[in-house]
């Protein structure tokens, strides 16, 4: 019996290692071989791409975000590229505050607005009928974009087979800052380290709304009860015979959760997506129509959201089990840690309900804090309780 126990300790311990480090590692090592064999490509010109700066439409949808909107306005503005090549459309269907009086006192900008609220995946289909452009870029209301991002991701469209750009998620961290806040923003720079890694081997694996591009032909509107359709949408180019690029150097930058209640009902609101989403792009299982996408796909993606939380429990019982029996001392070691690493989790859940940072904690804290959301995002997902209509979590202010 003890073996067996041994054997479910090694498999758990091996998928976590691989979906959390193991991967990165061997896809850096593959990135390395492919800049040794294949020839460098030409940079674009610093004052833009052969025949100039293609038109863009920056697509932006808002919801009740009247305490935000007017400097996100005045961020969008600022924005450096050609005016007459840029379309800036708003919609803020469902919005019962100020937020569609105080982007209607700007005439450049094309307000869309409609009472009846159906969720960011409706707004983004609607959105796109009004669009001229033939590059479409989505990013939330409650980001602040880098002046250059435009320029940043529109340089990847030189190459045909780009059919999205992915930009990067960056969270403030001003002052003194909740257990939450830091567990997010250090989840998003080894995030954002993986994704330019996978982007470098073949396809990004997903975009994140906060900031992503797409050409608009190739623009399929997702189904409306779809919970992650930034993601669905970016991989659905992939299925299509696209790649998605990341770009580091064009970032969203938003604030941080307010509390972990806020963080928690965000992370739950994706992970019951990716369920959603597994089957909606069931077409990247096939490893055979598409290898290194489906490898990226299950790897990066699948194995966190499914495996990997099973794994840790499994890990944690198989442990426990090998020692009763008389498991020697390694195992006696590696349960010891388990334990001390629960205990530091538990310990960064307390400060984090209280809204208090502590960095030694806030590390195991996240980690086990994003597997719980997967258990909970699952169980709605098989209730059908997780409405595609968002409620928009709180974040901090960091003026």
């Amino acid at each position: 019996m003890i073996t067996t126990f041994i054997i479910i300790f090694w498999i758990s311990l091996f998928l976590i290692f691989y979906s959390y480090v193991g991967y990165g590692i061997l896809v850096w090592i593959l990135v390395k071989i492919k800049s040794i064999l294949a020839p460098s490509r030409k940079q674009v010109a610093p004052d833009g791409p052969e025949g100039g700066w293609p038109a863009v439409a920056l697509v932006i949808a808002a919801y009740n975000e009247e305490d935000f909107i007017e400097e996100k306005i005045c961020n969008t503005l600022a924005l450096d590229y050609p005016k007459d090549k840029l379309e800036l459309v708003f919609i803020t269907d469902g919005s019962s505050d100020n937020t569609p009086a105080i982007i209607g006192r700007h005439p450049g900008i094309l307000l869309l607005h409609q009472a009846e609220r159906r969720g960011k995946v409706a707004a983004m289909n609607r959105a796109i009928q009004h669009v001229k452009a033939p590059l479409v870029i989505f990013c939330d209301a409650n980001t602040l974009l880098n002046t250059a991002c435009i320029k940043e991701i529109v340089k990847h469209y030189e190459n045909p087979r780009v059919g999205g750009v992915a930009g990067e998620k960056k969270i403030l961290q001003r002052g003194k800052d909740a257990a939450a806040a830091a567990g997010e923003g250090l989840y998003w720079k080894y995030e954002s380290y993986l994704k330019r890694l996978d982007s470098s081997l073949y396809t990004t694996v997903g975009a994140a709304g906060e900031l992503f591009s797409v050409r608009k032909e190739l623009f399929e509107k997702a189904p409306e009860g779809t919970i992650i359709e930034d993601f669905v949408q970016s991989l659905k180019l992939v299925i299509n015979g696209y790649v998605v690029r990341y770009e580091p150097n064009a970032y969203a930058a938003e604030a941080p959760s307010a509390s972990i209640k806020d963080e928690m009902k965000r992370k739950v609101r994706i992970c019951a997506g990716a369920f959603q989403a597994m089957i909606l792009l069931k077409a990247l299982f096939n490893v055979f129509r598409y290898p290194v996408a489906s490898f990226q796909f299950i790897s990066h993606r699948i194995l966190r959201w499914t495996v990997c939380p099973v794994a840790l429990l499994l890990l944690l019982f198989a442990n426990a089990a090998i020692v009763l029996a008389g498991g020697g001392l390694f195992y006696q070691i590696v349960l010891v840690l388990q334990g001390l690493f629960y205990l530091l989790g538990i310990t960064g859940w307390i400060y984090a309900s209280r809204n208090i940072r502590l960095k030694a904690v806030y590390i195991p804290f996240y980690f086990l804090f994003m597997n719980l959301s997967v258990f909970i995002g699952f169980s709605r997902f098989l209730r059908n309780k997780q409405t595609v209509l968002w409620e928009k979590a709180a974040r901090q202010k960091v003026a």
